[in-house]
């Protein structure tokens, strides 16, 4: 942040980078197209995204998102936002975005990661311990991300991703196979503690869904999402189409101990043999 208090991009140097889904006058909307394809600018795509960052920290919503962000995920990371003593090698949140989009052609994505850099400047999570993901990143969008400090990562996941601390997961506007796969990597009483997502809100699902649907397509969301809390996260007019029916959810363990001891064990990997519309884009070459 700027001494005027205004987010600027900070670009990392060669020697740091091998160590390691807008402008103001813009309507974010995920229901119209895509902006008009435009010929790779970097200078241009990063003065856009600190635009929308500056934009955001002007809205109302954004302070709300803050004081609910930095009272619960501060409580995992094991400090408050206002701790200055924390050195970045002491902080144990780290994060993973999957599906964020083309935020050099897409407004919407854009102001999603401009949301994702001002919690990173309020939780004082370092930008280098975000791993980022999404197989439509173009080569500009990738070499943006890893100026700015993110770690861009090479392989589909598919959002199973194993934790080992503290992680929170920026999945805004994913399809359901990338929140059931997260869950089923980490099927855990112990484990889920430790994932935090920012993202579709599990009730919204299940509302939106015949019950025999979630329960035979995405049994663990159908199985956690009546244990798990839930915290909504508002969103102005303006931004509905970016925000909406987003939730802050986390897996407390005195809640996850209410299940059956069974449903635990010997969880079976995901496989979708139902879906016709799986709203995820899977690995090539699957056996």
């Amino acid at each position: 942040m700027s001494s005027s208090g205004e987010w600027q991009c900070v670009r990392r140097g060669k020697a740091a980078a091998r160590r390691g889904k807008a402008a103001r006058s813009e309507k974010p909307t995920t229901s119209e197209p895509a902006e008009p394809p435009e010929p790779p600018d970097r200078q241009r795509d990063t003065r856009r995204i600190t635009e929308a960052v500056n934009d955001l920290r002007d809205e109302d919503f954004w302070l709300e998102w803050r004081d609910v962000l930095c009272g619960r995920l501060a409580e995992s990371a094991g400090h408050s936002c206002t701790d200055k003593t924390v050195r970045e090698d002491e902080y144990l949140l780290d994060c993973v975005c999957y599906g964020l989009g083309n935020f050099s052609s897409c407004v919407s994505a854009r102001y999603q990661l401009a949301m994702l850099l001002l919690l990173f400047d309020a939780l004082q999570i370092p930008v280098g311990q975000c791993s980022m993901y999404d197989p439509v990143f173009t080569v500009s969008e990738r070499e943006i991300l890893r100026e700015l400090g993110f770690t861009v990562l090479t392989e589909n996941e598919e959002g199973k991703r194993a934790v080992c601390r503290p992680t929170l997961f920026y999945l805004m506007h994913c399809g359901k196979a990338l929140y059931n796969n997260l869950l089923w990597r980490n099927w855990s009483p112990h484990i889920l503690p430790k994932v935090i997502v920012i993202g579709n809100s599990f009730l919204g699902i299940q509302e939106r869904m015949l019950q025999r649907e979630l329960e035979r397509d995405y049994s663990f969301l159908s199985d956690i999402v009546n244990v798990c809390e839930e915290t909504s996260l508002p969103c102005s007019q303006r931004f509905v189409d970016v925000f909406n029916d987003t939730a802050l959810i986390r897996f407390p363990p005195d809640k996850l101990h209410k299940l059956p001891e069974l449903i635990w064990a010997n969880p079976s990997e995901p496989r979708y043999q139902h879906c016709q519309d799986l709203e995820i884009i899977q690995r090539e070459n699957r056996s």
